[in-house]
């Protein structure tokens, strides 16, 4: 039972703003932990609820979980992610 990635259009923008050398092991390591169990990383709280976070090296990885598919919604560096714009 896997589950489809799908990604929002804004996160072509956060590709872009990423080290051409790590997005394939950002996009890689998505593939291959989220398809399987996305329940196992933890839920945000707050401002966030219903929203859960991965970790992909020195990035976070922002995702929703809608039935059998998994939304990306942000993919920025740690310490950026969380603040607005």
């Amino acid at each position: 039972m896997g589950y489809k990635i799908d990604y929002k259009k804004s996160v072509a923008k956060d590709l872009k703003r990423i080290a051409k050398v790590d997005v394939p092991r950002i996009l890689d390591k998505i593939d291959a932990e989220l398809s399987e169990n996305p329940q196992r990383f933890p839920a945000l709280k707050g401002t966030f609820a219903g929203m859960r976070k991965f970790r992909a090296g020195d990035y976070r990885v922002i995702f929703v979980i809608i039935e059998q598919q998994v939304l990306i919604l942000r993919i920025q560096d740690r310490k950026d992610v969380y603040r607005k714009k």
